[in-house]
């Protein structure tokens, strides 16, 4: 069953002032470990690619916090939540801390989609709750 839904929209233009003013802190307040490195690698080889990926994960977290009902809020932080990409591409969420725990306890799974286009950048999360016992599940079929 859906338990929230999110989406945001962000200008790549706004992320890059806001860059240019704050220096790393800013990518540092937003990313978690794991972005960070990608951020950094993508940023060193085409400084546009580094900023979108910024944005993506900015915009991308925005979502994920409309999706779950709490903004950025206790436990919702820019950091305890990262937006990575399997080795196919496939974005998903990798939650950390109180945040993890409050997700889990609630048996919830997240799924993303982040896409970029010259200045704006787009996301899509839904929030779904996890059936209990999904051999429960398939025995009543």
């Amino acid at each position: 069953m859906i338990f929230g839904i999110g989406t945001d929209l962000c200008d790549v233009r706004r992320i890059t002032a806001t860059l240019q003013r704050k220096g790393n802190r800013f990518a540092e307040k937003v990313l978690g470990p794991d972005e960070l490195e990608v951020f950094h690698a993508r940023r060193a080889k085409v400084e546009g690619r580094g900023i979108r990926f910024l944005a993506t994960r900015f915009s991308a977290k925005e979502a994920f916090s409309k999706a779950v009902g709490m903004g950025l809020h206790m436990p919702m932080t820019w950091r305890s939540c990262e937006i990575l990409n399997e080795r196919s591409g496939k974005p998903f969420v990798r939650l950390h801390g109180e945040l993890a725990a409050w997700f889990e306890a609630r048996q919830l799974v997240a799924h993303v989609t982040v896409t970029d286009e010259s200045d704006y950048v787009a996301s899509f999360v839904v929030v779904e709750t996890r059936p209990a016992d999904d051999a429960a599940i398939a025995t009543l079929s």
